[in-house]
Formats: structure tokens, sequence, C-alpha cells
């Protein structure tokens, strides 16, 4: 048994427990608190789905339902209830213990930790980590902002094992711990529609090395990142400087000046792809053979909704890209093509700024395809920077105009990207939901 586990569990007993909000999350923890003698309610703003007459669970549902939220021991709150609510404040200051599942994994797993955030590639960066790992033999948990939840197998881990995490900057706001291994792959603005400010999204993002020590790999070419200072380790990949550990330059990946990969035997593209290659390595170097890991990478053919091929139509290969809720990701998305691009683009506005995304689409797309509520601000970011560059621009209502007007628009040997630059809650659930939508339509055709 897991003695700080078992402490944590004592620690529960007679205590009032809140869980707020039902995602992902949060579920495993009805089911875990069953079986613990401590009074526990939920709180949810939106409907629930579950059925929880198994459950003798207090149960707060609408907007106003954390006007009940007084007088608890412990609160669990989702990734999507900020830790800054005036409500959780109130609790906190009057001596409540605020966490998260993803938290407490981190405090009570016995296992060595890695964590990963960054504004983009972070679940590209997270899953390559868990598949070097894997094909050097080690037995891993993935968790955090992608895989399953992990507090409920918390007592299965071991001293051997490594759990690898993918963390967000509303995962770590407030985060009282660190992982032994912190990976940053890039901080841009994102995300300003729900945080107070960019500098908070920033602060939050740094939790993941600030309190405690090991290993922090950084993005040596990002202008915040390259700027961190810290005790711990640390290790830089770039795609421009030869810095102390993995590098890429040319499609090449470098170790300390040697060669070590040639990327052209890869199956995922973009230059932005070599560079979470180069902090996966860096985290792992040391722990891990070098050549049985890029053995591993060779045959990564990617993660769903990043730059996935879906088919190709009459010379046409389209690509759902649609986890791009960002510019800075699509124009990484725009730069991982030689050929032609048909772009479609657009969606919920997170109060971002659309004005570098200009240039990469007057310089590499031929047909420009937007919809959705940036559609309008992405439209004149474009206008205001275009001379007299060839390009063809529609606005369109729908996803299903925008699959046909694409389809009517696009020659033979170009490629469809769709790479929304937004995010998706304007018209879908989640860029998931966005990303099959787009893939079912394509498929369709």
């Amino acid at each position: 048994m897991n003695e700080k586990l078992e402490k944590f569990n004592r620690s529960l007993i007679g205590k009032k427990v809140a869980i707020i909000g039902l995602g992902v999350s949060n579920v495993p923890l009805l089911d875990y608190f069953k079986d613990i003698d401590c009074e526990v309610s939920i709180f949810s703003e939106k409907d629930i789905n579950i059925d929880l007459s198994s459950y003798n669970y207090k149960t707060y549902i609408g907007s106003d339902c954390l006007n009940n939220l007084v007088g608890f021991d412990i609160i669990f709150r989702s990734p999507s209830c900020l830790p800054n609510r005036p409500e959780i404040l109130a609790e906190k200051q009057r001596g409540c213990y605020v966490t998260t599942e993803v938290e407490e994994v981190i405090k009570l797993s016995p296992s060595k930790i890695i964590g990963v955030t960054g504004s983009d590639g972070k679940t590209t960066t997270t899953t390559l980590i868990d598949l070097v790992l894997r094909a050097n033999g080690y037995k891993t948990y993935l968790g955090g902002n992608i895989g399953t939840p992990l507090f409920t197998k918390i007592n299965d881990m071991t001293e051997k094992d490594v759990v690898i995490l993918e963390l967000s900057s509303f995962q770590l706001m407030n985060m009282e711990v660190s992982p032994s291994i912190s990976v940053i792959t890039n901080i841009t603005p994102n995300h300003l529609d729900i945080h107070g400010s960019y500098e908070e999204y920033i602060d939050a993002k740094k939790n993941i090395y600030k309190n405690s020590n090991g290993i922090l790999v950084i993005n040596a070419d990002n202008e915040i990142t390259s700027k961190i200072e810290s005790d711990r380790e640390i290790r830089y990949f770039s795609r421009y400087n030869q810095t102390n550990c993995f590098y890429t330059i040319d499609g090449i990946i470098y170790f300390n000046g040697e060669k070590v990969f040639d990327t052209s035997n890869l199956k995922i593209r973009g230059v932005h792809n070599h560079e979470n290659i180069c902090a996966c390595m860096s985290a792992l170097y040391g722990m891990v053979d070098v050549y049985k890991s890029f053995v591993a990478i060779k045959e990564f053919a990617g993660v769903e909704h990043r730059l996935e091929f879906v088919r190709e139509v009459n010379g046409v290969k389209w690509y759902n890209d649609s986890v791009s809720s960002s510019p800075t990701r699509t124009i990484a998305g725009i730069n991982s093509y030689d050929e032609e691009i048909v772009l479609i683009a657009g969606g919920y506005d997170k109060n971002l700024d659309y004005s570098p995304i200009a240039r990469p689409i007057l310089d590499k797309v031929k047909v420009l395809i937007l919809f959705g509520n940036t559609k309008n601000k992405i439209y004149d970011a474009v206008i205001k920077e275009k001379t007299n560059e060839d390009i063809e621009i529609y606005v369109c209502d729908t996803l299903n105009e925008v699959v046909i007007k694409a389809y009517e628009t696009s020659k033979q040997g170009q490629v469809v990207l769709f790479s929304p630059a937004s995010a998706s809650f304007d018209m879908f659930k989640n860029f998931a939901d966005r990303g099959i939508q787009f893939k079912g339509l394509v498929n369709k055709l």
C-alpha cells in the first residue's frame, strides 16, 4: 500500500468534500469516495448526464450552484473551474484545502513524474515521451489533459514506473507541486478569453517547474521560455541554436553536434514536430537508448486531429488539423507543406491577435475559406497585409458549406488543410467533435 495515499485517505474521514465539475478527470472520484467515510457534495454549472442515484451525495446544479460552496474541508475542482473564483477563494481563506485530481497524482504517486505544458505541441510531445519510454521497457501511465484520470490508479504505481502528464494552464493555476521532469514546449498568447491577462497565463505555465527541484526542458527559441531562470537543471531544445541538448537544423536532429536522426524518414510532418521530438528526447536523455527511441519515433504517425491525413480526392490530399485553436498552431501547420494550400480557418474567438497569421497565409495559401466567429477578424488581418498576392478568399456559414467550397476550388496536387486558428465552441462541443465532423464530411465527397 502507498503510505502517502493511505494517509491522504485517512485525512478524508469525517470531512466535507466538494467535487466541482463532472468532467473526465472528476468522474472516477464518485466511486472512490463511496469507500471513504466522508460527506460528499457535487457542484456542476452544467446539466449532469450521469446517473447519480447510486450515490448518497448532495448535488447542486446550475449557474449559481457555487453559492452553496460553504463550510467544506476539501475541494476537488475541475480544470474548467478556475481557482480564482470568488467562492473558492473564500473557502480557501477560511482554511479549506483546494486541489485537483492531477495535483494529487503528482503529490501521492511513488513514480517518476514527467509533466508537459506549452501553448502548442504539448499533446504530441507528451505522446512521444510515452511512446519512447514504452519502447525502452518502462511501464507508463499517461494522464492529465489526455489519457485517463490517474488518481484511482495511484495504488498500482511503483517507483520503477513513469507517469506522463499533459498539463494545461487551467490545471497548473495555483498548483503547489511540480513534476520531477518538466517540459515547456513554448508560450504564446492563448486562452485570453478566460485568463485575466497574458501574465496570468504565463505564470500558470511556470508552475510546472517552480514548486520542486529536478530537470526543466525549455524551448531556446521562444521569447518567453528562453528567458526563464531556475535553480533546476535546464536542458534546451531548438531549431536554430546548437544548444546543450537535442536540436534540429535543416531536417536533421543533432545531439551536442552529432547527427542522430534524419527527419525525412518520419511519418509526421512539420519542423514543429521535429521540435517536439527534440523536447521529448531532451526530457528523457539518460533514461533511454537513443537508437531504440528513434526506431519507435520513426513509426509514429501522429495524434488524431493534428495534421491528420484524411483521404485523397481527385489528386487533392485533405488534412484534419482541428486541434489548431490559435494562430501560432495554424502557422506551424501551413509551414508543414511544400504543396499549394487550400486553408479552412475560423471558429470561436479567444480574444487573440490574428495579424501574425496574415503573412504566412499570403505567402503559402492559394485559397482561403473562412467560417465561424473569427472569420471577419482573419479576413481583415489578411486584407490589411495583402499587396498584390494572388489569393482567393471565401466566407461561409457552415462546415458543410466550407467543405463543398474547398472541394470545388481545390486543384490536383494541392492540399486542403483544415486548421481553424480558433477554438471550437461557437459550433462544436470541442476540437475533437469539430475534427470528427470535418472528417465525416470529407469522407462523403
